[in-house]
């Protein structure tokens, strides 16, 4: 059971979850120890409230594919459950991040003062850079 807030929950059965062999370098245990993971989970045939769903089928996430499928390889740790725990925290995230709502960003202008110092700012060094010309004996 992935708690992901007060109200939404996944149960086990809606993640999938299936051991690998972890890649690069690790010496002998890596060859022969399945100790990564590859987290599966489906969005639309989950238990999600449907605003959950379109927020995280809106997303631009390399994760989630255009059927969406949710991959994420937990490879990190060296024991299959911490990168169990890993996966099922990076989906918990992603969904919590999906939801989240953004701030409306309402536009400002800039004081007189700030166009005023970035006006003079810019003579001063117009100045400067003119004084770097060929110097005329």
């Amino acid at each position: 059971m992935l708690k992901i807030s007060n109200s939404v929950e996944l149960a086990d059965w809606e993640i999938e979850i299936t051991q690998i062999r972890a890649q690069g370098a690790g010496g002998q245990n890596v060859n022969k120890v399945a100790s990564a993971v590859h987290l599966r989970f489906d969005i639309l045939h989950s238990t999600l409230p449907p605003f959950y769903k379109q927020r995280l089928m809106a997303l631009s996430d390399q994760r989630i594919s255009k059927d969406g499928i949710v991959v994420i390889k937990a490879q990190s740790f060296r024991t299959l459950e911490l990168n169990k725990e890993d996966a099922l925290e990076r989906l918990k995230e992603l969904i919590q991040e999906a939801v989240k709502q953004q701030k409306a960003r309402r536009p400002t202008r800039p004081t007189k003062s700030s166009q005023r110092r970035r006006v003079d700012s810019k003579t001063r060094k117009g100045k400067t850079k003119a004084l770097r010309g060929k110097v005329k004996i």
